[in-house]
């Protein structure tokens, strides 16, 4: 109770207080202290608790009004000295505008990044800054920013140029920067510094305070009360749903306000929970961390006293002022720098801004946010202060980063993320490095956390706890730090640099030693290993280590004195790791060919062998970066290449190649998957730069410094196939060796895999220092070799290439010189093709192709080859020069034992052996062979200079074998296989490798006989290539001749057949020729041959014309089409719609009271009907929809998941091509009807229909009084005796056989339910209104879409829209036959009376609010009801007729009573065509004028009001011909079929009303006066057009999908400052926008989720039901993606409008290239929503995916 009370008095004892108060008083009184800090804390002890923390909640609104009068006011006067307004603006005046921007980031807003001229990626832009900048004009990325950073605009040292927007441009004349407290006098520095350094520390102990029940000294209190909190803190461990339970429990609150709390705490990092005294609070404490410490540790829970939470409320306030203060000026930022950063008494450590970074995982996440704010706008934007600060974080790095890895708050909680802030700006991070010792800290401080080794030293992840891996992930945001450190090579080095960096550099290289053969895996034999070893941990630091291991690289390549210590460094810790090399290890010798050397024995599939080798790929690339820089071969003698150990070297990156050859061959299957995912890792592009590739240069280097034919002995011992080469008769391989066939298999395998090794090393050379190339030598053959696979967007391209630490892959630079690029269509992406000149650089052994890659290369290679009409060989490529300090390694391809290795094979290719041998292997064989003979050519053009012919190929391969074995050269071996039957697909490579070797003798001996002649070599090659275009012309007139000897005994058979059955055909071509047969009975018989469409001298259907035949897709019988017969149907789809709604505004109708009779002419809601047009039997449709329901119940019972279609709600697939239905249309035939000449004028048929309407509405009012009373007293109801052969009491007999009744019932119930959204009920009364509705809306719209295409009226719909419109209007003309007749003769008065006036009828609307085509077809479709009864010979084609003219006079009348504009344009000369109807509109205007009064305007120009007319009811003759042209089956006239001129005239024609449209006023003007009268007495006329209200205007525009923005960023910062609706200002997490009526929502959040018919939903799928009934489209802003979502199960996403240069789209804004609006896109979306098949389109998507259907759409 006490709570209650003090809340009701504190405002009154307040404002008294308040009143008196004056700020200015205070401070003058502050001004003469001599204590200020005591008199200040005296201050805020007695107002603090006054203002906040006075009730349970936080932040009433009295607190934003008094604390800045109470408690800011003073303090801004005593530091101002003058009223603070004046005072401040003066300080504003005198301030220099600061250079840097310094925007902080919200979450969400668009940053740019230009990747041209950023230092790093870092850098960015806010758009203020971008669209001022130089930088917009280049190659920038987009992305949103997370919160938290700041613009770098004007920072200079983070753009290489460009570092000022327009805004930003330094002032030239203030070129002196002077300190900028010269500008402010002493006096006002000193009260500055008093203050700051008050407020700031005030600030500093409230929030660091740790006593829950008491305040620092000078702030207790005068009065202290007795009232607690009860704060909940947030942490990361628990779920929204564990704290919304629990506080369900403790605080028993309900759902909504546990959400709302949930909510609050996850965004401020705290809230009070309970309000009250110490125990009510502490028991709501002890009940919430009882309820979570179950599985996890508790929440946090503090039950703190009311002042202290009041007090660290406004440190938070004072922080957050101080931050608005210092904008004013300079001085004042340097000032409260001065007072953060100055050391306090204790020395070490203890100035403010220490104890606040110290202290910052002990608060919440609000006060974090808060003071890292101040720290940015004061701190990093002060240049001078920002280094102080900088050394202040590197001092205490270990200890932040500790109390980060402990802490569980997010990294951008955290003051650890300020590290981006410093360390990439690269003087501070220079100097950090020199002064702080920055690089060995880091690693220093990683290594301390992984602290698992195993006995090795190595690291150890296996058997991680919870604990430590969520330790794990937290430390890797160190190597986040190190590679800002290490973003900016220097350019400079000085010795403290150097010296500093070293240490750095040892540090690292101690980290690679705890990996350098870290998760050795054994090979299982035997049995599966039982439990997969854990391997991801080390993968992951691998990748995280990847960059950082190619910065240090490119920092050590910078300095030649870095590098040689480096390498020296580097390799004397690799020895260390290989000193236990030879342990238990048996030295051997191996011989073959001659030559013999000593290694030792080891097997990889027996021992230990580990992927992780960082050391040995780091000395790899250190060797070549010393033949890059040439340091090789200027210092040689500051270098230890003398006492490198080639075989040690290569020991282990070779062991690392075998395990991938071995896996390849099946040896470790046993081994499960962990291995497969590593060995996939290993080659894949994120990792494979540090890993695969260095292992490569690492056998290159090692090879280099070796005999060749001992590197490739030790190489056969290890790939474990020494034993089959080494024998003397080895190339007899298999005669002996029957051994088993999965051992044969395996080692095929890996002697492919070895020669493919011995091609990479020899072939590899795009590595700079490997080969003499420049690095985007090497990016464009990467594009090349992916390019030769197909053709691929540049997305893909970017995967494919490895990035560098900028993200940047360097592919822009060079791909054009390499692809042309082909723009996409309405889908699809761009793509790059290869030029047809690069690809004479295609390797086939490419050492980044994995196998799928490489036969998809070869085949697309062969094939272009064979369609440009070349031999389809792809001969190796050639290659560039090595490098001279791998010079050597050409000679492996010239050495004994790869000679022999290649015999050997070649020997086995000879017989045709069953697996003995394999094609890949002899493809890689002849590869080698061919890339010796190009390496020889290459040799021997560039030794035409020098005479120095070292490397002679053909040499070796022409000379035999050794005396005993005499075994055949190469040579002559390649020579019989030629012709060797099985050897096909091989025959054009070795034709091409004889073919070369011939060239390069005749080239030989010519260059040895003296004058050059290359006419031999040429005219040898020639007759080669002669006989081979001869053979292949030989082979192509045989197949032409053979092809048409079979088209001849095609056609033969053919005439055989048709002249045995004459008869058959005779009929058919009759019937495909129209104008012999059927047009002479059928062509109107009347005098003028115009087609009408209704009326009594309408079109009439001959015999053949009313048949139909069709086939049932589920029985394939054919079916006609008759009244008495089984049904057919059509699948249809039924649902509501508003996309011609002109009023989103108008709220939903009450489904149960609702009348839908009249639709308001702003159609906002509307039932469409859609087909996929595929028929069926009606039992065979009822056969298979059971089916699918019995199938739906079985699925139930087994597992609850949503398919893409609701069984409960009626819908099914298509069984044929599975769209969305709902229901199922009976087609019917064309009605008969016989017409009689005489038939009423207008005057006689509206006495006849009136007097008919009488005599019904007495017998109506007669049975329902009758009902009511069961008297038979009528004395009230006037009884009106029914006219000439109007029959009331006959009961027409229901022409429709059982089956077409019944589906009648069907879709008219199905109609009606999902139109209302009821349950069915087929005897409602308002069914059929329901269908006739659906039947006029959906002609409006599809007359809609029309227009929109700029496609004529008929002709152009396709056959399912077609036969949908055609059964649908049928289908309504029908449909009064299953409803109750009284009911449907009822609407039908009431129809008339709003047309005809009728006192008897009351409430009938006023003529503005009826859209009068809904009016037509539903007077149409409800007249056969009342027209059974007349039997007196009028036909209902002349009812047909006469309501049409009513309705379009209505019509007229409607136009100019709302659609007449205000201005008169220009008045066109019209000739005397269209006079008479100018002169007639111009009476007709007056004559309403005369009826309304004042309500109308006068409008003197006929002309103008014509247009109006003519305008305005187009839309509406145009909707009346189809439906006229669906009802009565009446062919269109010609020039409906094409768009043009005469639309009009053949309108008014078809439609058989005069083109003078007001002639139907004029004919019958006596007639037609009353009923106008009608029309215009009714008081909503008035009414309407008074009112505020705009009225629906004709022609009523087509609605379109709102406007978007050009250009992508300015769609993301308008989200970025859209705030979520409910919770108070907060950042909407993932703003949507809906795209029909641009409303930006809250997605996907618990704070904006509603209640919608009992399910919770979230705010797109509420929004659904409001816009677009139940259906809607909306663009995902952060996520760069379309929604389409329909009802509450169903949704998908579709790929967004917007596309990057490069024609693709960028889901999830990944890649962040600028996207802009493609404009057919959007149009197609806008297709799909003005044709109604958004809901079909997620059908399709979810049947085709199934992941779709898992996800909760409702909750989005």
């Amino acid at each position: 109770m006490a709570a209650v009370e003090t809340d009701r008095d504190a405002p009154s004892a307040l404002c008294s207080e308040f009143l008196n108060f004056s700020a200015k008083d205070t401070a003058a009184k502050w001004l003469q202290v001599s204590n200020l800090p005591k008199e200040v804390y005296q201050h805020l002890a007695c107002y603090v608790p006054k203002i906040y923390c006075l009730g349970p909640n936080l932040n009433p609104q009295n607190e934003d009004l008094l604390a800045p009068l109470l408690l800011q006011s003073p303090l801004e006067w005593y530091l101002c000295g003058e009223e603070p307004s004046v005072g401040l603006a003066k300080l504003e005046q005198n301030n220099q505008p600061s250079q840097l921007c310094g925007h902080v980031f919200k979450v969400g807003e668009p940053t740019y990044s230009c990747r041209e001229c950023a230092a790093d990626p870092t850098c960015v832009l806010c758009m203020q800054c971008f669209l001022g900048s130089v930088h917009k004009e280049h190659r920038y990325r987009m992305t949103t920013s997370g919160g938290g950073g700041f613009c770098d605009c004007g920072d200079t040292e983070a753009w290489k140029k460009g570092p000022y927007c327009q805004k930003h441009e330094p002032n030239i004349s203030d070129s002196s920067q002077k300190d900028p407290l010269a500008n402010l006098s002493d006096e006002m520095i000193a009260r500055t510094y008093n203050v700051f350094s008050i407020i700031l520390k005030y600030a500093v102990d409230m929030l660091t305070w740790e006593k829950e029940d008491e305040l620092p000294e000078g702030l207790e209190p005068p009065a202290r009360g007795d009232t607690y909190y009860c704060m909940l803190f947030n942490d990361e461990v628990h779920t929204y749903e564990q704290v919304i339970y629990t506080l369900q429990k403790a605080v028993n609150c309900t759902q909504k306000e546990a959400v709302s709390f949930a909510t609050t705490v996850d965004r401020d990092g705290r809230k009070s929970v309970r309000f009250g005294d110490f125990q009510f609070c502490e028991q709501a404490k002890s009940v919430i961390v009882r309820n979570t410490s179950r599985q996890t540790k508790p929440l946090r829970v503090q039950v703190m006293h009311s002042s202290v939470v009041a007090h660290q409320c406004f440190a938070l306030k004072a922080l957050t002022w101080l931050g608005q203060i210092i904008r004013y000026s300079d001085a004042l930022r340097r000032i409260l720098c001065q007072v953060g950063l100055q050391r306090g008494p204790e020395g070490e450590n203890s100035s403010l801004v220490d104890t606040l970074m110290l202290c910052d995982s002990k608060m919440w996440k609000g006060a974090r946010n808060v003071y890292h704010q101040l720290f940015m706008s004061s701190l990093l934007m002060d240049t001078k202060y920002k280094k102080l600060f900088a050394i202040q974080f590197a001092k205490n790095y270990e200890r932040l980063q500790s109390d980060y890895v402990k802490d569980d708050h997010d990294r951008e909680f955290s003051v650890t993320d300020l590290s981006v802030q410093m360390f990439t700006v690269p003087s501070l991070a220079r100097m950090l490095i020199t002064e702080e010792n920055l690089m060995t800290t880091i690693i220093r401080t990683f290594m301390d956390h992984l602290r698992h080794r195993d006995l090795h030293g190595h690291f150890q992840f296996e058997r991680y706890t919870a604990q430590q891996a969520f330790k794990f992930r937290r430390v890797q945001s160190l190597i986040g730090d190190l590679k800002y450190v290490l973003i900016s090579r220097p350019t400079e080095w000085t010795d403290q640099l150097r010296e500093k960096y070293l240490e750095g550099f040892s540090a690292f290289l101690e980290l690679l030693k705890c990996m350098q053969g870290m998760d050795p895996v054994v090979r299982q034999v035997g049995q599966h290993i039982e439990m997969e070893p854990e391997w991801e941990a080390a993968f992951t630091l691998q990748m995280k280590l990847t960059h950082i291991i190619s910065m240090m690289q490119e920092w050590c390549s910078s300095d030649e004195r870095v590098l040689i210590e480096a390498y020296k460094k580097c390799l004397s810790a690799l020895t260390h790791c290989h000193s236990g090399f030879t342990d238990g290890e048996q030295p051997i010798t191996l011989s073959m060919c001659g030559h013999s050397v000593d290694t030792i024995r080891y097997c990889v599939s027996q021992e230990k062998v580990s992927i992780h080798l960082p050391l040995s790929r780091l000395l790899a690339g250190l060797h070549a970066l010393l033949s890059k820089t040439e340091v090789a071969y200027r210092f040689p003698e500051l270098l230890p290449l003398s006492e490198l150990s080639p075989p040690m070297l290569i020991e282990h990156p070779l062991r690392c190649l075998v395990l991938c050859a071995q896996v390849h061959a099946g040896m470790w299957r046993r081994n499960g998957f962990s291995l497969v995912n590593q060995i996939y890792y290993y080659h894949n592009v994120k990792c494979r730069v540090e890993m695969f590739d260095k292992d490569l240069s690492m056998l290159q280097a090692g090879a280099s410094m070796m005999d060749p034919n001992h590197f490739l002995m030790i190489m056969l011992s290890r790939f474990e196939l020494y034993h089959i080469f080494s024998s003397a008769d080895c190339r007899k391989r298999y005669n002996r060796e029957n051994a088993n066939k999965d051992v044969v298999q395996q080692n095929n395998t890996l002697i492919e895999e070895m020669l493919h090794l011995v091609i990479m090393i020899v072939g590899e050379r795009y590595t700079a220092g490997v080969g003499q190339v420049e690095c985007f030598d090497e990016i464009r053959r990467e594009i090349v070799h992916q390019l030769c696979i197909r053709p691929m967007a540049h997305s893909e391209l970017v995967k494919a290439l490895p990035e560098n630490e900028n993200k940047e892959t360097g592919m822009e630079r060079v791909i054009d010189s390499v692809a042309l690029f082909k723009k996409p269509g309405v889908t699809g992406k761009g793509l790059y093709k290869l030029r047809p000149e690069s690809a004479k650089m295609f390797n086939l052994y490419f050492h980044h192709y994995s196998r799928a890659d490489q036969s998809k290369a070869e085949e697309a290679q062969r094939k272009i080859k064979r369609q440009n009409g070349e031999d389809s060989v792809l001969p190796p490529p050639v290659l560039p020069r090595f490098c001279p300090l791998f010079a050597s390694l050409v000679n492996i391809l010239q050495c004994d034992v790869l000679l022999g290795i290649l015999g050997a094979v070649l020997q086995w290719a000879m017989e045709p052996s069953g697996g003995h041998w394999s094609e890949s292997m002899l493809q890689r064989v002849l590869h080698l062979i061919g890339m010796g003979l190009v390496e020889e050519q290459q040799h021997l053009l560039s030794s035409a200079e020098d005479n120095d012919t070292n490397f002679n190929f053909t040499l070796k391969i022409s000379r035999p074998g050794e005396a005993p074995a005499n075994t055949p050269s190469i040579l002559a071996l390649l020579e019989t296989l030629q012709n060797a039957p099985h050897l096909e697909v091989h025959k054009d490579m070795i034709r091409w490798i004889l073919k070369t070797v011939a060239n390069i003798k005749t080239t030989r001996e010519c260059t040895a006989s003296a004058p050059p002649s290359d006419s031999s070599g040429h005219s040898q090659e020639e007759t080669v290539r002669d006989k081979d275009k001869a053979e292949r012309k030989r082979k192509a007139e045989m197949a032409r001749l053979r092809r048409e000897k079979i088209m001849a005994q095609m056609s033969e058979m053919q005439r055989h057949f048709i002249n045995e059955n004459k008869e058959l055909f005779q009929q058919s071509l009759e019937e495909l020729d129209p104008s012999t047969s059927s047009t002479l009975e059928h062509s109107p018989s009347s005098c003028d041959s115009t087609l009408f469409c209704v009326g009594p001298r309408r079109w009439r259907a001959g015999g053949s014309d009313r048949r139909q035949v069709v086939t049932c897709i589920l029985c394939q019988e054919e079916q006609e089409i008759r009244i008495d017969g089984k049904a057919m149907v059509l699948a249809a789809f039924v649902q509501r719609s508003t996309v011609m709604s002109k009023n989103r505004k108008r709220p939903p109708h009450n489904p149960d009271k609702y009348d839908p009779l009249f639709m308001h002419p702003d159609l906002s809601f509307g039932t469409h009907t859609g087909s996929c047009g595929h028929i069926m039997h009606s039992h065979c449709w009822q056969r298979y929809f059971e089916a699918v329901q019995a199938k739906e119940q079985r699925r139930q019972q087994r597992l609850r998941v949503h398919t893409s279609y609701d069984v409960e709600n009626g819908e099914f697939l298509c069984p044929l091509c599975e769209c969305l239905s709902n229901t199922v249309i009976p087609l019917l035939p064309l009605t008969k009807t016989s017409c009689s000449s005489e038939q009423p004028d207008l005057s006689q048929w509206l006495n006849i229909t009136s007097l008919q309407m009488k005599a019904l509405l007495s017998a109506h009012r007669k049975a329902k009084a009758a009902d009511a009373d069961g008297v038979d007293d009528m004395d009230g109801v006037n009884d009106c005796p029914p006219p000439d052969g109007f029959k009331l009491d006959y009961t027409p007999k229901n022409p429709y056989s059982s089956t077409i009744k019944e589906m009648l019932t069907t879709f008219g119930t199905a109609t009606y339910k999902v139109g209302l959204k009821v349950h069915p009920n087929e005897q409602d009364p308002r069914v059929p209104i329901m269908c006739w509705g659906s039947c006029a809306y959906t002609i409006q719209s599809i007359e809609r879409l029309l227009v929109d295409e700029e496609k004529p009226l008929f002709g152009s719909l396709p056959c399912r829209q077609d036969d949908c419109l055609s059964s649908l209007t049928r289908f309504g003309s029908a449909c009064w036959t299953v409803s109750s007749h009284a009911t449907v003769q009822n609407h039908f008065i009431r129809l008339l009376a709003a047309l005809v006036p009728d006192p008897r009828v009351e409430n009938t609307p006023c003529i503005l609010d009826i859209d009068m085509f809904h009016l037509l077809v539903s007077l149409v479709l409800s007249h056969p009801a009342v027209f059974s009864l007349d039997s007196s010979g009028l036909s209902a084609d002349t009812a047909q007729l006469y309501f049409l003219h009513l309705v379009t006079v209505a019509h007229i009348v409607q136009i100019l009573l709302s659609s007449v504009p205000e201005e008169v344009q220009m008045e066109q000369e019209s000739g005397g065509a269209e006079r008479e109807e100018e002169e007639k509109v111009c009476m007709f205007y007056n004559t309403l004028r005369t009826h309304l009064g004042s309500g109308l305007r006068e409008v003197d120009s006929g002309w103008h009001l014509w247009c109006c007319v003519k305008a305005g009811i187009l839309p509406y003759l145009r909707a009346a011909a189809l439906f006229f042209h669906y009802l009565n089956g009446a062919p269109a006239p010609p020039e409906l079929h094409t768009l043009g001129v005469g639309e009009w005239e053949a309108l008014c024609g078809y439609l058989c009303l005069p083109s003078n449209l007001l002639q139907l006023f004029y004919n019958n003007r006596e007639l037609m006066e009353p009923v106008l009268h009608g029309w215009c007495s009714h008081p909503g006329v008035l009414q309407g057009l008074q009112s505020s209200v705009a009225l629906i205007r004709f022609p009523r525009e087509s609605n379109h999908l709102i406007e978007l923005p050009g250009d992508y960023s300015a769609l993301i910062n308008q989200a970025s400052s859209f705030t979520c609706p409910k919770s108070g200002g907060d950042k909407s997490r993932a703003p949507t926008l809906c795209l029909v009526c641009g409303a930006m929502l809250c997605s996907q959040s618990y704070c904006c989720q509603s209640e919608l018919e009992g399910v919770d939903v979230g705010a797109c799928t509420a929004h659904t039901f409001a816009c677009g009934a139940g259906v809607g489209i909306f663009l995902r802003v952060r996520e760069s993606q379309v929604l389409f979502l329909a009802g509450k199960t169903k949704g998908c996403f579709y790929a967004p409008p917007y596309l990057d240069d490069y024609g693709e789209t960028d889901q999830g804004l990944r890649r962040g290239n600028p996207l802009h609006l493609c404009q057919e896109r959007y149009r197609k979306i806008q297709k799909l929503w003005r044709q109604h098949s958004i809901t079909e389109e997620i059908g399709h998507a979810q049947e085709a995916n199934q992941t779709l259907v898992g996800i909760d759409w409702q909750h989005l």
